[in-house]
């Protein structure tokens, strides 16, 4: 329990609230939007998270419309959860997952939800090796210019690199990058990392250092990323601390 309470806090921090696990599935709501994994399988079989168990069924629902996806044999939803987020600035919620092949390894795949009831996939590139991974961090205008950037480490356990994607032309598209930064460890159902997003200030992008010894924190200002370090890495406690906003100024968590 500890651990998917986690997985809440430190990882989808500000977009996705009361994420349910059930037996067969993974659900999370906002408002009127829910987005939801079920039908659990062990076919890919890499277990980076532990316990928790590979998805191949994705379902997008606002109000009376939804849709759903069914991946084919070769891949899996390798995720705790779907995230909530208007990543294309439609006004509506998009579903930011984990989609792993099983030749190609990982990619950051959006599912946006259209009129007629169908679900339009955006990824970026996959690894390119199976059973390689990437950890997501969060979702919001990181450098304050009104678009919408998601933040993920690329292969938390080998390549440690905070990459960050914009949506643009309805592609997904790498607008910086830098190594030594992680935030996962092998067999952890959780995710230590999250966006400290506070009022009248820039995002700060939290996570640990390469060892998992340090909390750092990271700014994009829209062309490169500043990294610091904020404090030693001792319990998942350091990292929630390092998410929180001072009560005067808090705007999101």
């Amino acid at each position: 329990m500890f651990n998917k309470l986690l997985s809440s806090t430190l990882v989808i921090l500000g977009l996705v609230t009361n994420p349910v696990l059930a037996q067969q599935a993974w659900t999370v709501r906002q408002g009127e939007w829910v987005a939801s994994f079920s039908e659990p399988t062990d076919r890919y079989g890499h277990a980076v998270l532990g316990d928790t168990p590979e998805w191949t069924r994705l379902c997008l629902a606002h109000n009376d419309t939804e849709a759903c996806v069914t991946l084919p044999k070769n891949k899996v939803f390798e995720d705790i959860a779907p995230r909530l987020a208007d990543v294309n600035a439609d006004g509506r919620m998009d579903a930011v997952v984990v989609e792993s092949d099983d030749q190609y390894g990982a990619s950051l795949v959006v599912y946006l939800l259209q009129d007629f009831g169908e679900l339009t996939r955006v990824a970026n590139d996959p690894i390119g090796t199976r059973f390689r991974w990437l950890a997501p961090i969060g979702i919001a205008d990181l450098d304050g210019d009104g678009y919408t950037e998601i933040a993920y480490i690329d292969r938390p356990h080998l390549a440690k690199t905070l990459r960050i994607l914009r949506y643009v032309d309805s592609k997904l598209v790498e607008v910086a990058a830098t190594a030594g930064l992680t935030n996962h460890r092998i067999g952890e159902s959780y995710i230590t990392s999250g966006l400290k997003n506070c009022r009248n200030s820039p995002v700060d992008i939290i996570t640990a250092d390469a060892s998992f010894k340090v909390v750092m924190a990271s700014r994009f200002d829209g062309q490169r990323i500043t990294t610091r370090a904020i404090a030693p890495l001792t319990t998942l406690a350091d990292v929630q601390a390092a998410l929180e906003c001072a009560r005067a100024g808090l705007l999101s968590h």
